[in-house]
């Protein structure tokens, strides 16, 4: 895109630029972080500064930080941080530095090794998540009877109790902890911590003898998924390029997906292991938490943590391991500087309770907030976790034995690691908000023509009165197959969409102050509700049945649609600190250009009309690199 002119505003309260302007440079717009971005610009924090005055900065910031490098390095770096798209008229720069920067709009994926082993080393952190989550699925399956508690009311209570409490403890205090354990230990000592904690847990819960005592092992599970799950996709957002940083952080959903395929097939492997099999299946989630806490050391400290830390030099030399060249690395620390000293104007976060009440005080984080929570309620409204948490229970009461129930779940498994794929591709074309207003109408059709399926009849089941239990209906192949295939058209819709979005779009949108505090909050909000469909679901089946159940998420489906509509903006192709223009816009006038630009604008569309596209709502300023990118 190419840059945009711009008029100065008139006097307002929510005038939210300023002009900063130099003797011989035209003036230019300054994001005031305290007041509302009413004209919808996102600045490169750098336009409008003369060549002199850039340079005499880029000085005392060598100065400042005491970075031993070439001066004239940085001044070139700036100068393709200020004007991104025009680094070919930059004097003096070097050809392997030219080729560097053209590769970054070519060959978007081209990137250092030590970045690809820093997203493996996510990756496996998210798979430990997702194994976790599925051991107890199969183990639903036998550990009730083992403990008594199968066939009452009582019972189904105890289990939903039993499954929410990773997620419980998630909620309540693991992810919280994110924030002081990260300000302690680092992005990497903390993914550590959990990973010893994600060893030990689910060891132990193969040695309980009591649902109490399963119950307190996974509580402490919890703590750990919550601390982990609040600090791998910053990690992940932190190192990541911006052309790509929706891709690389959706690796926490894919490879979740694929700790819960992976979990479903050891769930499988385990099954006829007799008494013991529930034992195994919640025991073996371990497994990828032992390499997760190897590599995490193999990997640099995300920059920004140390920058946040006035560690400039480290974070200079983590970048030179994250970036081809000297010069990609000098000018993504100078321009982040630039960037995180105006965040500093007026987001401080002194303290672990200051850092929390400005999640909801400061416009800009508070629209951030809602935006994180927003697509965090909705993977909980989608109803994936049922289907995660229950999904051999749901396959059993389709009319499945419990090896084919567990042979249904590895195909959901499956399907949700295959169908995140594609997503990798498109999360940063299409952009994140695009994926969910077209995925989640999609998968509330789908959920209502799987709930609709339970109502195709039975037939006689040829083994009542011969097998002892045997029913005396079954469902037909057709039933089942009908329940299945919807059930799996569903897993794929989320894949692309819902699946991906959450982690990676809260891991971005939150100010540096305020990241693992509204990364805690955003995790606890998903994992708090998934404990609430966790205890709520057997109940809930045992209540309203296979169609009401499915009915009710399909509705929250389309309730969701409606939030995300309102509250979601986009966040594709934008740094991390320049998306302050993106959050500072304010919720209110969001939501007002959706219902009165977007909305009429999308019906006519539909109607075959061709109507004009509306103004955008945000305009760029140099920044046109993201568009080309």
């Amino acid at each position: 895109m190419a840059d945009v002119s711009h008029k100065e505003s008139p006097s307002s309260e929510k005038a939210s630029f300023t002009q900063q302007q130099t003797s011989d440079a035209p003036a230019a717009p300054r994001l005031d972080l305290s007041k509302e971005n009413s004209e919808g610009l996102l600045v490169n924090a750098l336009s409008g500064i003369s060549q002199d005055q850039l340079f005499r900065d880029v000085d005392q910031f060598l100065q400042e930080k005491q970075i031993q490098e070439d001066p004239a390095l940085f001044h070139r770096a700036a100068l393709a941080a200020q004007e991104p798209a025009r680094f070919e008229s930059i004097d003096g720069l070097q050809e392997d530095e030219r080729s560097a920067l053209q590769k970054e709009l070519t060959s978007r994926w081209a990137a250092p090794w030590t970045l690809y082993l820093t997203i493996l080393a996510c990756s496996i952190g998210a798979a430990t998540q997702g194994w976790d989550q599925t051991g107890s699925n199969g183990a639903n399956l036998s550990f009730p009877a083992e403990f008594g508690i199968d066939g009452t009311d009582r019972g189904e209570w105890i289990v939903g109790v039993v499954n929410s409490a990773p997620y419980l403890a998630s909620a309540a205090l693991g992810c919280w902890l994110s924030d002081p354990l990260n300000n302690m230990f680092g992005r990497r000592g903390t993914i550590f911590i959990t990973a010893l904690i994600l060893i030990a847990t689910p060891i132990a819960s193969g040695f309980t003898h009591s649902w109490q005592t399963l119950f307190v092992v996974r509580l402490i599970l919890g703590i750990g998924m919550g601390a982990k799950g609040s600090t791998v996709p910053i990690f992940a957002a932190e190192n990541s390029p911006n052309a790509i940083r929706g891709a690389l952080t959706m690796s926490w959903q894919l490879w979740t997906a694929f700790g819960i395929f992976a979990g479903f097939v050891a769930n499988l492997v385990v099954a006829d292991t007799g008494r013991i099999a529930w034992r195994l299946q919640l025991g073996s989630a371990f497994i990828p938490a032992v390499p997760l806490a190897f590599l995490i050391w193999l990997c640099p400290e995300s920059p920004r943590w140390l920058m946040k830390k006035g560690r400039y030099t480290a974070a200079y030399q983590a970048l030179q391991r994250l970036r081809f060249t000297k010069l990609q690395a000098a000018r993504d620390l100078y321009y982040i500087h630039v960037q995180l000293e105006e965040e500093k104007r007026v987001i401080r976060g002194a303290t672990f309770v200051s850092r929390f009440t400005e999640l909801f005080t400061i416009p800009r984080v508070r629209m951030a907030t809602i935006a994180a929570s927003t697509v965090m309620l909705a993977q909980q409204m989608c109803g994936i976790n049922v289907m995660a948490f229950y999904s051999s229970t749901v396959f059993k009461t389709a009319g499945l034995s419990d090896r084919e129930a567990l042979k249904s779940s590895v195909g959901f498994g499956a399907l949700n690691f295959v169908g995140a794929i594609p997503a990798i591709f498109v999360i940063d074309k299409f952009g994140r908000r695009s994926l969910l207003l077209t995925t989640f109408p999609i998968m509330a059709i789908f959920l209502f023509a799987a709930g609709l399926m339970f109502l195709a009849p039975n037939t006689a089941n040829p083994d009542f009165g011969i097998v002892p239990d045997a029913d005396q209906f079954i469902a037909t192949k057709g039933k089942l197959a009908g329940i299945a295939i919807f059930i799996y058209l569903f897993t794929l819709a989320y894949s692309i969409g819902e699946g991906p979005v959450p982690f990676a779009y809260s891991a971005e949108v939150f100010p540096l102050a305020q990241r693992e505090q509204g990364m805690g909050w955003a995790v606890a909000t998903c994992l708090f509700w998934a404990s609430v469909l966790s205890i709520t679901f057997p109940r809930m089946l045992h209540v309203f049945g296979s169609l009401g159940t499915f009915f009710f998420y399909g509705g929250l489906n389309l309730i969701a649609f409606v939030l995300i509509f309102f509250f979601v903006p986009e966040t594709k192709r934008l740094s991390l600190e320049e998306l302050d223009g993106v959050f500072s816009v304010g919720n209110s006038r969001f939501a007002s250009y959706q219902l009165t630009k977007t909305l009429p604008y999308a019906i006519k569309v539909a109607t075959l009309q061709h109507p004009e596209k509306p103004v955008p709502l945000f305009k760029k300023v140099n920044v046109d690199i993201l568009e080309q990118a």
